[in-house]
């Protein structure tokens, strides 16, 4: 059955939108629908990340990105050193599959997948998921680009950026039906800051975005820009 003319225009409409777009109705949306108090607890939680230092002491551009090596679902090993004999690399954060603003980031990677692709670079994901909660994301957004499972957050804490989910919004996370120590495998309520890293094939980080605020993500045209740049 085909889509009513407004319809299918506002579905083009919201394709063609940045990230930051989306992330910004997105946000504005779900804001509307949280009253007073909750919305405190998550602002409060927010500014006390950004004031802690923590996206500044993380790697930045300049640094060597550390090696590392990760299982996907199939079990099979992925290490950085590996994907950057093909090229650079453009490295993504997310805290888990859970997180509507991690969905949207990752569908509209996704979308942007033939453009890294073709720009040389390989794109990868990365989570303190279990390997079975990471395919079940892979699955259900179908994404075609590896999504690996860092459980205990080694690997995103060797880039400096773990931080501890304060007892405030664990239990407003409960509230909300995000189990994390069940998609996480573990009862840390650890997390990495959403980042998104493009690493050159000598591994050294070429571009960073780090943002305290998990509403805000890497714009995928920024990142194709400086792969192209790279060239």
């Amino acid at each position: 059955m085909s889509l009513p003319m407004h319809s299918r225009a506002n579905m083009e409409e919201s394709m063609m939108a940045s990230l930051s777009q989306r992330l910004k109705e997105q946000n504005s949306s779900g804001r509307a629908r949280l009253g007073p108090d909750v919305l405190s607890v998550i602002d409060e939680a927010t500014a006390h990340l950004a004031s802690s230092g923590l996206v500044e002491a993380s790697l930045n551009v300049g640094a060597m990105a550390p090696d590392f090596s990760l299982p996907v679902a199939t079990g099979a090993m992925i290490s950085l050193s590996s994907l950057l004999i093909k090229g650079p690399v453009v490295l993504t954060f997310y805290r888990g599959g859970w997180c509507p603003y991690c969905s949207t980031e990752l569908r509209a990677l996704q979308a942007k997948l033939p453009e890294i692709t073709a720009a040389g670079a390989t794109l990868v994901a990365i989570s303190p998921q279990t390997p079975d909660n990471s395919i079940s994301t892979a699955e259900k957004f179908e994404l075609a680009f590896p999504v690996l499972s860092d459980q205990g957050n080694a690997v995103a804490e060797s880039f400096g950026l773990v931080f501890s989910l304060p007892e405030s919004l664990r239990e407003l996370y409960r509230g909300f039906g995000y189990d994390l120590p069940a998609v996480n495998g573990d009862s840390t309520f650890r997390l990495p800051l959403a980042a998104t890293y493009v690493i050159d094939s000598d591994g050294v980080i070429a571009w960073r975005f780090a943002d305290a605020d998990y509403t805000k993500r890497a714009e995928p045209d920024d990142v194709i820009a400086i792969l192209e740049a790279l060239r």
